[in-house]
This record gives C-alpha cells, sequence and structure tokens, in this order.
C-alpha cells in the first residue's frame, strides 16, 4: 500500500505530486485547494511523506519515513490545524520557527498548514515572509477550499493543486476495497456527497447515519410554523449534543494536564500562574466548541441541501440517481408539491444560513428558526389552475 492509495479519484493530482516528488516542478511552497472531504490534508501529508520517503519511486508507503509521516511522528514534518473559528499569529509564528531549523533527516523541513483559510490576517502576513524567504531545505504546504481563501500575496508565490470531488463510483470503490459492504458502501458515497470523511463515518458508524436520516427528514415534517420551531430546536440541539460528546473527553485531558504541569494535583494548591492559564484554556475549549457545533450545523445544512436538489432533479425529470434514493417517496412528494424554483429559492435560504453562521455570527437557534420558515413556500399554482396545497 503506498502513500497515495487514500486519495480517491486524484489521478491527475498523484502524478503531478510525482514527478515533483522524484525531482521534476518541485517547488517550496505549495497551496492545495478542492473543496470539503476532496482529501486537501491527504493530498498535503501523502506528498510530504513522499519527500521524505527512502527508497524509489517515492511513496512506497512501507519505509520508516513512510510510516511515521502516516501517523504523524516524523521528525521533519509538522502539521498545525485548528479546533477554533481562526488560526493565530501565534500558532504560525511557532511554525515560522520551525521553518528555521535545519531538518533533523537528509532531506526536508516539511510544515503543513491544514486549514490555511482560517489564518488571521496578522497569522497571513508572519506566514508571507516565511514563504518569500525560504530556507534551501523547507517546504510549506498550505490547504484551503479554493484559492480566493487565501491571501493573493500568499497564493502568488504558490505553486497550486487543485483537488476534485470524486465520483460516488470511485468512493465505493474506495470503501469496498476496506471491507464495505456494497449496500452500505453505496450508500455511503451517496449521502456523503464525495466527502471522503463523511463517507468513512457513514459506512461505520451506525449512530451517524442515523444522525443524517434525521436531518434529510426534516423537509417532509415542515407543514407548520411550529413544525419549524420543532425541527430547528431538534437540529441545534442535536448539534449541541454531538459536539459536546466529541470536545467533552478532549476538554478534560486537557485540564489534567494542566493540573499536573501547574503541580495542583501533588501540592494541592494552585500557584499564582495557574489562574490564567485556566482561563486561557477555557477560552480555548470554549472556542472550539462553538466551532464543533458549527461544523455539525453546517454538514446538516449541507444534507438539507441534497434533498431539495434530488426534489429539482425529479421536478425536471433528469432521471439521475438521487442522493438520497432511500427516501424518494418524500423527494416526490415534496417535488409534486413545489416547483423546482421554490425548491432552488430553499436552497438559498440554506445558504443565507450558513452565511449568517459562518460569517455574520448569528447564534446557531435564530439562524435555524429563520431557515425553516423559509423552507415553508407557500402554495403552488400548476398550469391547470387548481393550487395544491404545500406540505413542505
Amino acid at each position: 500500500m503506498t502513500v497515495w492509495d487514500d486519495l480517491v479519484g486524484q489521478s491527475g493530482v498523484i502524478d503531478v505530486l510525482k514527478r515533483a516528488a522524484s525531482g521534476t516542478g518541485m517547488s517550496h511552497s505549495w497551496l492545495f485547494t478542492g473543496p470539503p472531504g476532496s482529501g486537501r490534508s491527504n493530498a498535503a501529508l501523502a506528498f510530504a511523506a513522499a519527500l521524505q520517503c527512502e527508497v524509489s519511486p517515492p511513496g512506497c508507503g512501507a519505509c520508516r519515513s513512510c510510516r511515521t509521516a502516516a501517523v504523524g511522528s516524523h521528525a521533519d514534518i509538522t502539521a498545525v490545524r485548528t479546533e477554533k473559528l481562526s488560526l493565530g499569529v501565534d500558532d504560525v509564528r511557532t511554525l515560522v520557527r520551525s521553518s528555521a531549523l535545519a531538518p533533523v533527516g537528509q532531506r526536508w523541513q516539511i510544515l503543513i498548514v491544514e486549514d490555511a483559510d482560517r489564518l488571521t490576517e496578522q497569522a497571513g502576513n508572519a506566514l508571507l515572509k516565511a514563504i518569500e524567504e525560504p530556507t534551501e531545505r523547507t517546504v510549506w504546504l498550505l490547504c484551503a477550499p479554493t484559492v480566493e481563501d487565501v491571501l493573493p500575496t500568499i497564493r502568488s508565490r504558490c505553486r497550486l493543486v487543485t483537488l476534485s470531488t470524486p465520483t460516488p463510483e470511485e468512493v465505493t470503490g474506495f470503501l469496498v476495497r476496506g471491507g464495505v459492504g456494497e449496500a452500505v458502501a453505496s450508500y455511503a458515497a451517496r449521502a456523503s456527497q464525495g466527502h471522503i470523511g463523511r463517507a468513512k463515518a457513514l459506512a461505520r458508524d451506525e449512530a451517524t447515519r442515523n444522525r443524517r436520516r434525521d436531518v434529510v427528514s426534516i423537509p417532509a415534517k415542515l407543514r407548520t410554523i411550529g413544525d419549524c420551531m420543532i425541527a430547528a430546536t431538534n437540529l441545534a440541539e442535536a448539534a449541541k449534543e454531538e459536539a459536546d460528546a466529541i470536545t467533552s473527553a478532549l476538554d478534560a485531558r486537557e485540564k489534567e494536564e494542566l493540573d499536573q504541569s501547574y503541580g495542583v494535583v501533588e501540592r494541592g494548591r494552585r500557584p499564582r500562574e495557574y489562574a490564567p492559564a485556566l482561563t486561557a484554556l477555557e477560552r480555548s475549549q470554549k472556542l472550539r466548541a462553538k466551532r464543533r457545533q458549527l461544523d455539525v450545523v453546517d454538514r446538516g445544512l449541507m444534507d438539507l441541501v441534497s434533498f431539495y436538489r434530488d426534489a429539482i432533479a425529479v421536478g425536471v425529470r433528469a432521471g439521475t440517481v438521487l442522493v438520497n434514493e432511500e427516501l424518494r417517496a418524500d423527494v416526490e412528494r415534496i417535488s409534486k408539491s413545489s416547483t423546482p424554483e421554490q425548491n432552488l429559492r430553499r436552497i438559498e435560504a440554506v445558504f443565507t444560513a450558513r452565511e449568517q453562521l459562518l460569517e455574520f455570527n448569528v447564534p446557531v437557534p435564530l439562524a435555524l428558526e429563520s431557515l425553516m420558515v423559509a423552507l415553508l413556500a407557500p402554495a403552488v399554482t400548476p398550469p391547470g389552475g387548481a393550487v395544491r396545497s404545500h406540505s413542505a
């Protein structure tokens, strides 16, 4: 198994990276872009492993460098990702200092920034200087959804690698090769819409599948304003519960490590420096929990989009396989009681809610309540003239 095997549907990208790792077209700074789930971070990590690989062709996946890179323990590969809403200047300055050091091994010092789109202005300026004047054996690998998400001065100094969304067939094949049954793999590939991490979770965890089912069943349940309020509340609470389940254990472990580092447990008292350190930790944990909840809500919103896209496909008789094939009856009912234009406006309402949450910091319950009400369209008047009542 090579380091490239997890890059699903990215044969063109793999060819470029293989040639660069072999010395053709190598650059000291790279920008990996692509839609969520396309594998930007995986591609950057695979490339980093290949650059450190000890055999030819690079990227064997079996040598010590490839193995340590895969588990995140390679001495000359540093990856930074943030659980917060942004990536601050202090984190970047730490990376910049590391980039000035000579690698421990004989090859490269590699710095991976997985959330380059979350850089603050100060952090971006700090990174720019390091990219403008790289040391001879330093390589920067930045990841972002699009080139527009990165400062123009940074992206102009990077070689661009653009990943695409893999097809359902490619994702299904990947999951089947990993031991997932054909039926579940096919469902996960459709439901994930090409998001590899999401596809893995849907294929291997029944609770994840159940949570998604609850979200995509919402459109068929929206008949009154009361239904909208209930749906918004349930989605917000479910997102918070899932986020809390992810972060609570990590929060407790970080608190325990802080207590140990300041000797709180052994000495039975708190030194003067402990209080500000605890405050900083709690602030960081609060930001992480908020981002987690927003990520979970955002995932649910994109699942809602998939439902209304299916309704449009049915309405225009596209004849394609639905993302939510298992809910075809609900999709057809919504399609019959709505026009494609109305369902398109519903999709626009979902993206408006995403913008409110991610860009304008609108409280989650308020944004979701507004969205659910917007998903209630007026009655549809078909060409024949009779008014059909709307049931979504």
